[in-house]
């Protein structure tokens, strides 16, 4: 992703529709919940553009992402102990996402996975909702960037020098 902007205390990430993401796969299947099993990072483009405010230690991040050009919708991925390593954030994903649609339709994405994760000690799950329920007393959502766009010169971001390096 390309640092956009600072906001508020968010680091503000852009990636373009198409843009390479690597997806940890084991065994020809993309892993969901880890687990003892080898697995490996495998390139897959992806099929939004999305920015991403990010803020160190903040319990969750917001995505706005688009298809085709068009605003599709704002995306909550909560996670914890993010940090910024110079090179990228480091961060544990919650497995739960929240997605609002652009027309206002929200959804829970993932459930599944959070209840799993918990299951497996992971995670706490009633802390994960916990957070849940202060995003939709609060939402961070419209932001005012819905109709932002990217300078048409910017390449597609690269992965910097360092982003593999573990516990930086």
């Amino acid at each position: 992703m390309r640092r956009v902007a600072e906001v508020d205390g968010a680091t503000v990430l852009w990636h373009p529709q198409g843009a390479l993401v690597k997806r940890p796969f084991a065994d020809g299947r993309e892993l969901r919940i880890p687990g003892d099993e080898a697995w490996q990072l495998v390139d897959r483009p992806s099929t939004t553009a999305a920015i991403a405010f990010a803020r160190p230690g903040a319990r969750h991040s917001l995505w706005l992402m688009w298809r085709d050009g068009v605003f599709s919708q704002w995306y909550v991925n909560f996670e914890r102990g993010s940090r910024w390593r110079g090179a990228c954030f480091d961060l544990v994903d919650e497995k739960l996402d929240l997605v609002v649609d652009a027309d206002g339709t929200i959804r829970l994405k993932d459930e599944d996975e959070l209840v799993e994760a918990a299951r497996r000690g992971y995670l706490d799950e009633a802390d994960v909702r916990a957070e849940l329920e202060r995003v939709l007393a609060d939402p961070p959502w419209p932001t005012g960037w819905e109709n932002w766009s990217p300078d048409p010169s910017w390449p597609a971001p690269a992965l910097p020098d360092g982003w593999d390096v573990v516990g930086g």
